[in-house]
């Protein structure tokens, strides 16, 4: 079964390239240490922080919840530590949206046509479209970024 991760507000970043990477990687950019830790224990999360105090309490140590110290400042260096540590792969990239986490959804591009620039209706043939957020994505030139990035784990 494929790990599902709670970010803290200091890796938000690399919750972002989980989902990319098609993690369900839950994030806030404001809460409480102790309801992290409570919402990680509910939602059997793995925590990942760079926050040392936090990874200290007694939950996390006991093992009750999973947690990660996050040793780099670098998004890519936090990607290969997460990793390593849990023997991850990528073969569910580009399924999940980065902006909210749901799963997303293939759609023809008829139904997507009037919502992305003329140039990408005139390059692209497979979109995909997040339920939550209404985001439209594609494989345009980010993309090729990103699968360097992936390549490189």
């Amino acid at each position: 079964m494929k790990p599902r991760f709670l970010a803290d507000c200091n890796v938000g970043r690399l919750a972002r390239w989980l989902r990319a990477l098609g993690y369900d990687a839950s994030y806030h950019a404001q809460i409480e240490d102790a309801a992290l830790v409570r919402e990680a224990a509910a939602e059997d999360r793995v925590l990942l922080t760079r926050d040392r105090d936090l990874t200290k309490r007694r939950v996390i140590q006991s093992g009750a919840v999973r947690a990660i110290l996050i040793r780099h400042d670098d998004v890519t260096a936090q990607l290969r530590q997460v990793f390593a540590e849990l023997g991850l792969d990528i073969e569910q990239s580009l399924t999940r949206c980065i902006e909210c986490n749901a799963e997303l959804e293939p759609r023809h591009a008829d139904i997507v046509a009037e919502r992305v620039p003329p140039f990408v209706r005139s390059t692209q043939t497979r979109y995909s479209e997040c339920p939550g957020c209404g985001r439209i994505y594609w494989a345009g030139t980010h993309w090729q970024h990103m699968r360097e990035v992936f390549a490189g784990l």
